[in-house]
C-alpha cells in the first residue's frame, strides 16, 4: 500500500499533507525575494475568473528549473532588475477549466484585453489553447522583467496572456525599446538553459526539464 501511495503522488494524484511530488519545491523557498503574481488565482486572465487548481499563490516548478531561475534572478540584480512570474507548474485541471471555458462561446467577460481580434470559436485551432500543456510537465514559466525599485515591468509591447501576433518575439510593430527589452529577456533566460515559445516573449521551458513526458495534475496550495 505504501508503494502504491508514493506511485500516485509521484503521478500528481495525491498531494498529501502539504507534500509536493518528487522533484518538485515551492520557488520562494530558493529565491525568497521573487516576485510572484499567479495570474490564474485571479481574476485577471483571459478567462476572467480564478482557475481549478489554483487554490495558493504560490509558484511551484521542478526543483532543476527553479534553480535555474535563481541564477536568472541574480544575473538581473545586477542591473537592478528583477524577475517577476506570472506562472510555472499548472494542473492539468486548470487545462480542462480553459477546455470547457473555451466551448461557451458567448463567454468572452475579458475579450478586449486578451483576445480581441480572434474569436473565441478560433482559439484551438489557432493553437492559444490545447489539451494538453507543458506547464504541466513542471519546468515551464511565464515572466516579465521589473525594475527592482519600483517594481514596476519593463515594457514589452504587449500584455502577458495576450493573444495574437503583437505577442511573437520577433513582431516588428514595436518600438526600439519595446523589442530591447524582449530581447532582453530571451538572452538572460537563454543563457541558463531555458528555451522560448517563439509566439510568445514571456514562455519558457527548461532545456533539460527533467519530467518531459510526464503531465501532473496535483492542486496549487
Amino acid at each position: 500500500m505504501k508503494s502504491f501511495i508514493k506511485l500516485l503522488i509521484f503521478l500528481g494524484v495525491l498531494n498529501t499533507f502539504g507534500q509536493l511530488p518528487k522533484g518538485f519545491v515551492y520557488v520562494n523557498d530558493i529565491i525568497p525575494d521573487l516576485e510572484v503574481e499567479l495570474r490564474y488565482y485571479t481574476e485577471n486572465n483571459f478567462v476572467g475568473t480564478r482557475i481549478d487548481g489554483y487554490n495558493a499563490n504560490k509558484l511551484i516548478l521542478t526543483e532543476e528549473t527553479a534553480l535555474a531561475l535563481k541564477l536568472v534572478h541574480e544575473d538581473l540584480q545586477n542591473n537592478n532588475l528583477c524577475l517577476k512570474v506570472f506562472d510555472g507548474y499548472r494542473p492539468q485541471s486548470a487545462v480542462n477549466h480553459f477546455i470547457k471555458w473555451a466551448k461557451k462561446l458567448d463567454d468572452t467577460i475579458n475579450k478586449s484585453i486578451f483576445y480581441p481580434d480572434v474569436k473565441k470559436i478560433d482559439l484551438f485551432r489557432e493553437e492559444y489553447i490545447a489539451v494538453r500543456s507543458g506547464h504541466s510537465k513542471g519546468s515551464t514559466v511565464d515572466l516579465t522583467i521589473i525594475d527592482a525599485n519600483t517594481g514596476e515591468p519593463i515594457d514589452m509591447g504587449s500584455v502577458f496572456d495576450f493573444f495574437g501576433k503583437q505577442s511573437w518575439v520577433n513582431y516588428e510593430q514595436i518600438t526600439d525599446e519595446q523589442k530591447a527589452n524582449r530581447q532582453l529577456l530571451q538572452n538572460v533566460m537563454k543563457k541558463y538553459g531555458f528555451k522560448n515559445y517563439f509566439k510568445e516573449w514571456w514562455h519558457f521551458t527548461l532545456k533539460n526539464e527533467p519530467f518531459p513526458n510526464t503531465y501532473f495534475d496535483f492542486p496549487i496550495e
